[in-house]
């Protein structure tokens, strides 16, 4: 048996620290292949980093049901992760290929292919309140992104996503599929998620977006296997 550590964040959390969606953070030294996904679906987290290469920024990305080539919430946070654990790197090596790293003040962004990431059934709704009332258990297969304008011209969105292909009910903040939605609306959003994340995405035509938030540490678990 090992006892494991296992860092935690919040990533995109809103400007006075609340919400965000946790990340699990982990040694990639530490775990073979044949058990990263056993580990990263025990955590329970949406997804699990798994830190090959903390001086390269060479990432592994785990959900409860498999590996992913990219995703925003998990790249975001290791970016701000590795920056405070002395390992400031402007690129990160994630299978689907570099990820450009910027930083302003406390808030770290990743750009991506928009392309990348998994697909989306997209539902527009007509209001916040909607978004609000909708009911995770409702959606039993998929990835469903259901949004509503907060503020149209000031470019604010109200969302939610339930990714139970994932095995996860309900994502708290989904930077992928906000890159996403920024590239089909071609124009930079705020889109506050789940109980009230916030993530930043600037749209980089014609293929890119860039998205980004806050990230606080939350304490550290300890696994074994």
């Amino acid at each position: 048996m090992t006892d494991l550590r296992v860092e935690v964040v919040r990533v995109f959390t809103d400007p006075d620290g609340r919400f965000g969606n946790p990340l699990g953070i982990v040694d990639g030294r530490l775990v073979g292949e044949s058990d990263r996904q056993r580990v990263a679906a025990e955590l329970g987290y949406s997804e699990t980093v798994y830190v090959d290469d903390a001086a390269t920024g060479t990432l592994r990305i785990y959900t409860a049901t498999g590996e992913m080539a990219f995703a925003g919430h998990p790249t975001v946070g290791a970016a701000a992760w590795l920056h405070t654990h002395g390992h400031p790197v402007d690129t990160l090596h994630v299978p689907a290929g570099p990820i450009p790293v910027t930083r302003s003040g406390d808030l770290f962004a990743v750009r991506a292919d928009t392309a990348w990431g998994s697909p989306w059934d997209w539902r527009q709704l007509s209001s916040p309140e909607e978004v609000l009332a909708a009911d995770p258990t409702t959606y039993t297969a998929g990835h469903t992104f259901l949004w509503s304008w907060q503020d149209e011209p000031a470019g604010i969105i109200r969302a939610r996503a339930f990714a139970p292909a994932m095995n996860v009910e309900e994502d708290e903040a989904t930077g992928s599929a906000v890159t996403q939605l920024t590239a089909q609306l071609t124009r930079d959003l705020l889109v506050i998620q789940g109980t009230g994340s916030h993530l930043y995405a600037t749209y980089d035509p014609p293929t890119h977006a860039t998205v980004g938030g806050h990230v606080l540490p939350a304490p550290p678990r300890t696994f074994t296997f």
